[in-house]
């Protein structure tokens, strides 16, 4: 007798650490993002990224829809949790990655690509740009080794030390752990810091966003990539936060970092050892500084 087939089969994405179960061609997972398409919310020329990353001719920024991590205080909220954006396909998102290219930026930056890695990769064998690649992410990744001879730069958050912390702002609970091991296989994949005449050509930048009331985590975090990775790791410590979209409810990040808890975190990060890197001054906390996301400004190069 034949075995009974399932009419349901069910297959997990691959492209975060959620893997979330596809059970018809209409699911939507964890990220919000359609299985059919790769939705863009803006491409711009970036001059605020760090001045290794954006040199002279600036960052060619593609900033994905949607987020496997959907922050409850992201200041991207429009598009990480509204989703707003135009949809591409493969060949659609290459002829974009050719515009940005040939227009004269220092780097193809992909901003939070993780949820779309099988889909950018498969773009990028369609046209591979000329100038170095950019992996913006923020740290939630899985199966690294697909990277590996494509992506030459990452800029790689590292959000929380604290599994409470990144379960209740996150739903992540594994995130530390994930993002460490991702971090190290990072390193791996890139394993120096190649910048020329004030540019980064291949690398990794460690960024943290100092949360208010989360100092300890901060320290915390360093800690351990101190302890696993080194010190000799190019980090950017940043202070813009600003309370955006739910942290306006929470108790604990509903206001600004002050000047005292960054320099805590900044004496404490100097204290490990960390010499190579950025920090920011308090007022980029700031929304100016996030981008504008309406479709009549939707490619600014």
């Amino acid at each position: 007798m034949d075995k009974l087939k399932s009419k349901n089969k069910m297959v997990m994405c691959q492209d975060c650490p959620r893997h979330c179960r596809k059970s018809s061609p209409q699911f939507v997972g964890f990220c919000g993002k359609d299985e059919n398409s790769i939705r863009v919310a803006k491409v711009m020329r970036h001059m605020w990224e760090e001045p290794v990353i954006s040199g002279t001719k600036g960052s060619g920024a593609i900033f994905f829809s949607h987020c496997n991590l959907k922050c409850k205080f992201c200041q991207n909220y429009e598009i990480s949790h509204l989703g707003r954006g135009k949809d591409f396909d493969e060949e659609g998102l290459a002829s974009l990655i050719k515009k940005v290219d040939v227009s004269g930026v220092q780097n193809i930056n992909f901003v939070t690509p993780t949820h779309y890695t099988s889909k950018i990769l498969e773009a990028l064998k369609i046209y591979k740009p000329h100038v170095p690649i950019v992996w913006n992410t923020s740290g939630y990744e899985c199966d690294m080794d697909r990277l590996k001879d494509v992506v030459d730069i990452f800029l790689f958050d590292f959000k929380y030390f604290d599994s409470e912390l990144s379960t209740k702002y996150s739903s992540a609970k594994d995130y530390f752990e994930v993002c460490l091991r991702a971090l190290k296989e990072a390193r791996k994949i890139v394993p120096e810091d190649i910048i020329e005449n004030g540019v980064m050509k291949r690398g990794i930048i460690v960024r943290h966003l100092v949360l208010p009331n989360c100092a300890k985590d901060s320290v915390r975090i360093f800690e351990e990539i101190k302890k696993e990775v080194g010190c000799n790791i190019i980090i950017s410590l940043m202070s813009q936060y600003v309370p955006c979209y739910k942290a306006k409810d929470d108790n604990l990040l509903n206001r600004c970092v002050t000047p005292l808890e960054y320099k805590k975190v900044l004496s404490a990060v100097k204290k490990l050892g960390f010499e190579r890197g950025y920090v920011q001054e308090a007022s980029s906390a700031k929304c100016e500084y996030t981008p504008d996301f309406s479709q009549e400004k939707f490619f600014e190069l």
